[in-house]
């Protein structure tokens, strides 16, 4: 914890820097930072709200002087993760949402230049009003989550442009010594490749400010991706686990190939269902998971198998329709039903959904009309809120019936923790680690809803939901204990998580010496020497007790 005394002669300065109103210490208005979906939450000192890059380099700079631990974050909507929550209580969190200009948008080469409070929602309206022939990769989280937020978090989207670590170039960094940096070309005046080749001339530093705590991203050249003259979602609905297995390999060719662009994504029965309704407490009134008997009557009544892959194709329609060929030919082997939506049926949507809605006879085919509608949007550039649903599994209200992209489900009293490994693209791995979780699952008495995302024509990436009741004590103590249970036995079989939340850093350095940790200890000595930034994130060496 800070000493008052230290710490108010730091709010002084930061005071006078920023002005009064966006220097935030009451108690009360705390609360919103200190609020967390996961199974605990940490309170900061204090919350500071930068508008420029000079403010943000004003603040570490008072910070270094006083020695007060800073946390960064975009718009704090990271639900499942820890929220807006810093790694220990007492750290004054830097909020960047009021750092949300859209500096620009090249209509040429198809490329924005955003800061950190830009959100999917901001920029997806931007290209639509200024008829950009571009789209953006979105995620499936709130539309009002921040883009840089996710892509430093190394997380990823659905479209070809999915993996989006990959499409960042020409990044603004101020340091822990509050100086400021401009990665590949940006640090040479005037130089007008900075934001279409992200390489520049000597070290590549620019992967040093994902999932670490070296610096303060401020600004960042994001990709976008050209419109296709052909665009078609796909769903296809595997009955049983070895159907989805038996397709496993020739899903990897057609990645391999090219033939699947996108980041498509692989949802088990209970994520698919989650999107549908909450935990069935009428039919299981005590404990947290799903006899096999109630897993399979839902089946059967949401019309789903034991997993579904969804994805899009893209380019020219020629194209697009020998990918929808090849797509069949690959999952023919299995019972797979493919649904395609053509260009055809995607406009029957739009035009009728209103009109079954409304329907009586027709409302039974809402939300299959309405999860076919989001998807397409999904995939085409269109954030939206529908796939929030599944982070209600557990809450005892259910779904909002009023959920929308406002919603928030750290503040409807949602309990969620995201477990993550990344796998191999090989049927053996899938099933291993699906076995091994489930009995992990099935110990702490927790459903386990899956999904698989292909981040690579090599590798999957498996995002594990813990849905839990937070106004259950000792299901919320019973969910944290599973995330560190799962974790441990991921790493045990070879499986290391793609990001942690902030309840799973100290979980991931050995208890033996490790080179790789030495190596960034070093670098975060030497870009910010008084460990200002974000202590214990991505930093395992804390937690031993090396700083």
């Amino acid at each position: 914890m800070i000493p008052d005394e230290q710490l108010n002669l730091a709010l002084g300065e930061w005071t006078s820097c920023l002005s009064q109103e966006h220097v935030i210490s009451a108690e009360g208005l705390l609360d919103r930072y200190a609020r967390s979906s996961s199974a605990s939450s940490r309170r900061p000192a204090a919350v500071l709200k930068p508008a420029r890059t000079d403010e943000v380099a004003a603040i570490v700079k008072i910070a270094r002087r006083h020695r007060i631990p800073l946390y960064p974050i975009s718009t704090g909507l990271n639900w499942g993760y820890g929220d807006a929550c810093a790694v220990f209580p007492g750290q004054v969190i830097v909020d960047l949402g009021r750092m949300n200009r859209i500096l620009s948008i090249d209509r040429e080469l198809g490329y924005a230049v955003i800061e950190p409070g830009v959100t999917q929602a901001q920029l997806a309206g931007a290209l639509a009003q200024e008829s950009v022939p571009f789209w953006m990769d979105c995620t499936g989280a709130s539309p009002h989550s921040s883009l840089i937020g996710n892509i430093l978090e190394r997380g990823f989207g659905h479209t070809p442009y999915g993996n989006r670590l990959l499409t960042i170039s020409g990044l603004e960094v101020v340091l822990g010594t509050g100086d400021i940096v401009h990665t590949g070309f940006g640090h040479f005046a005037e130089a007008k490749p900075t934001y279409v080749f992200p390489y520049g001339v000597g070290p590549y530093i620019d992967g040093l400010f994902t999932q670490s705590n070296f610096g303060i991203v401020t600004r960042a050249g994001l990709w976008l991706l050209p419109k296709p003259e052909a665009f078609r979602p796909f769903l296809c609905f595997f009955a049983e686990d070895e159907d989805f297995l038996r397709c496993v390999e020739p899903l990897r060719e057609l990645r391999m190939q090219r033939v699947l662009q996108s980041v498509a994504h692989v949802a088990n029965d209970l994520r698919a269902i989650s999107g549908e309704r909450s935990f069935p407490r009428d039919l299981v009134p005590a404990g947290a998971r799903l006899p096999e008997g109630v897993r399979l009557g839902l089946r059967r009544v949401y019309g789903v198998g034991a997993w579904t892959l969804t994805g899009a194709l893209y380019g020219p329609a020629a194209q697009v329709r020998l990918q929808e060929r090849l797509l069949r030919r690959a999952v023919s082997a299995s019972r797979a039903r493919v649904v395609v939506l053509s260009e055809r049926k995607l406009g029957l949507l739009e035009r009728f959904a209103p009109a079954i809605e409304r329907s009586r006879l027709l409302r039974r085919l809402s939300p299959k009309i309405r999860a076919a509608r989001s998807l397409a949007g999904l995939l085409s550039g269109r954030p939206t809120s529908a796939f929030l649903r599944g982070s209600y599994w557990r809450r005892r209200e259910g779904i909002p019936s009023d959920l929308s992209d406002a919603s928030d489900p750290a503040a409807d009293g949602c309990g969620i923790l995201w477990l993550t490994a990344v796998l191999p693209f090989r049927a053996s791995d899938v099933r291993g680690m699906s076995v091994a979780l489930e009995e992990v699952f099935a110990r702490y008495g927790f459903d386990c809803l899956a999904t698989l995302s292909m981040i690579s024509e090599r590798a999957l990436v498996a995002i594990v939901t813990i849905a839990f009741d937070p106004s259950e004590p000792s299901e919320a103590e019973r969910a944290k204990e599973c995330y560190r249970a799962g974790l441990q036995r991921a790493l045990e079989l070879g499986y290391p998580p793609y990001r942690v939340g902030i309840d799973g850093m100290d979980l991931l350095g050995p208890a033996e010496e490790d080179a790789f940790w030495n190596a960034t200890e070093a670098l975060k000595r030497a870009l910010d020497p008084d460990g200002i930034i974000a202590p214990g994130r991505y930093q395992p060496g804390v937690f031993r007790g090396e700083r």
